[in-house]
C-alpha cells in the first residue's frame, strides 16, 4: 500500500485551539472548518478523496495517509486532551469508513518513545 507521510508540528500546539490551527494549515483544511474534532474527523475521513476539498494534501484512492507525531511524549504531557483525542479520532476515522465498506486511511507515526 502506498502511503504518504505528512509531519504534523506538534511542537506549536499549546491547547485545543491551537490543535485545530497547526492541523488547519498544515494539512489544508477548508476555510469552513468547523475548528471541533467532529469536524477533524469529517475532513479527514476524506484524505483519500482530493475532489472532496475537505483536505488539500489529499492521497489517492486507495493510499495511506500517515501522520508523523515527533516528539510525541512532548506533546502527551502539554496537552494530553489533544494527544488522546489524535489517537481516538483517527480509530474512529477508520472504524467509520471500514465500516461503510472503503478501508483505513489514517496512520500515526508516533515518534519519541524508543
Amino acid at each position: 500500500m502506498q502511503t504518504t507521510v505528512i509531519t504534523i508540528p506538534t511542537s506549536d500546539i499549546a491547547d485545543r485551539d491551537m490543535f485545530h490551527t497547526v492541523f488547519e494549515e498544515t494539512l489544508g483544511f477548508p476555510g469552513y472548518y468547523g475548528r471541533n474534532m467532529n469536524a477533524w474527523i469529517d475532513c479527514m475521513t476524506c484524505a483519500d478523496d482530493p475532489d472532496s476539498g475537505m483536505i488539500a494534501s489529499a492521497v489517492n484512492n486507495g493510499e495511506l495517509l500517515t501522520l508523523r507525531i515527533p516528539d510525541a511524549p512532548a506533546f502527551r504531557k502539554r496537552c494530553p486532551e489533544q494527544y488522546e483525542a489524535l489517537i481516538e479520532c483517527k480509530a474512529f476515522v477508520n472504524y467509520r469508513r471500514v465500516e461503510e465498506g472503503i478501508g483505513a486511511v489514517l496512520s500515526l507515526l508516533i515518534e519519541g518513545y524508543f
